[in-house]
């Protein structure tokens, strides 16, 4: 089967960061579907995961998670879908990735494709609508209220992959006032069709201009990106009792300043159930089948921003440099091989 992977880490500028390959089609096993890849997205976490990770030598690393497509068979004890039912997932991070012709996936991580949606739509969903669900409601509670607190979530990194369906979600769920960050026109514009009641510009100081909204000390924070730059005016502007939220890597974080506050501080991995396979690991499944039906009931819209096609080598490194150039918006999704 054709797939897309490489051999030695290191920077996209090379011939050689992502090569077009022919695999073995993988046989599913137990809980395993081997779905029929009809269109991948790329997150920051691919770059990652190739700047850093060499395989063993002489084998292949084969990246993506996010991925739309058919059941094509099925292990002996999946017994969630039937052959040729049309899924979306976001995969483990584990396991061999999406970006080929067939990928296995335990069919506990995967859900229903929303049925408005076309393939490309329906890839730049699963990672981020993951992350995003699992850091809302299962890390940071935003349904539960903090004492004084202030009903208003701000996220950082608005316009990202993960801040626009964070942004989504928050409003189709729940009646808390949310502001985004973003600091280009045409990033805040995004935010704003997204559903943000009030846009800051994270390139100068978020206190003040939280301040100036006169809407009270945020009792949660959500930040996608840029974390060490921003968690002293996070200090500053979060209510006491507050929650906050991160999901990216910063080399040092001091997160002393939130003890005065009583800040709970909270990470994110949506890898995490897969990983460890932990007893709720079915519960990321069932989240995607309810992200679909937001969609399909018009709650929630696809965070889809540009296709490239086919799924091969040359385009994927096209998108590994948007996606590290940090001026994305939105998701990037290849389709058909």
């Amino acid at each position: 089967m054709k797939a897309i992977g490489y051999q030695q880490a290191g920077p996209i500028d090379r011939d050689n960061a992502l090569v077009d390959i022919d695999l073995p089609k993988p046989v599913p096993e137990g809980r395993d579907l081997l779905v029929e890849v009809a269109a991948v997205s790329v997150n920051p976490v691919d770059a990652k995961v190739r700047r850093s990770a060499t395989p063993a030598s002489g084998d292949w690393k084969v990246l993506g998670w996010d991925a739309v497509g058919r059941v094509a068979a099925k292990g002996e004890a999946a017994t969630g879908f039937e052959i040729g039912d049309a899924v979306y997932y976001a995969g483990s991070i584990a396991r061999a990735g999406s970006n080929s012709e067939f990928h296995l996936v335990d069919e506990r991580i995967v859900g229903r494709k929303p049925e408005r949606l076309g393939n490309a739509e329906a890839a730049a969903l699963p990672l981020t609508a993951i992350t995003a669900w699992e850091m809302l409601f299962d890390r940071l509670d935003i349904r539960k209220t903090v004492p004084g607190g202030a009903p208003v979530i701000l996220i950082i990194g608005g316009a990202g992959g993960v801040g626009s369906i964070a942004i989504q979600l928050v409003r189709a769920l729940t009646d808390l006032t949310v502001i985004a960050t973003a600091s280009r026109p045409e990033t805040r514009a995004w935010t704003q069709e997204l559903g943000a009641h009030h846009v800051v510009d994270h390139s100068r100081p978020l206190a003040p201009q939280i301040a100036e909204l006169g809407l009270g000390a945020p009792s949660y924070v959500f930040s996608t990106t840029e974390t060490h730059r921003h968690v002293k005016d996070v200090v500053e502007l979060i209510a006491p009792q507050g929650r906050f939220g991160l999901i990216d890597d910063p080399e040092a974080l001091d997160v002393m300043g939130f003890k005065r506050k009583s800040v709970s501080v909270h990470w994110e991995l949506m890898f995490t159930r897969s990983l460890f396979e932990t007893p709720d690991m079915a519960r990321q499944g069932e989240l995607l089948s309810e992200v679909a039906r937001l969609v399909d009931e018009g709650h929630v819209r696809t965070t889809l921003t540009e296709v490239l096609s086919p799924i091969n080598a040359a385009n994927l490194k096209t998108a590994h440099e948007r996606i590290e150039s940090g001026r994305s918006k939105g998701k990037i999704v290849l389709k058909g091989f």
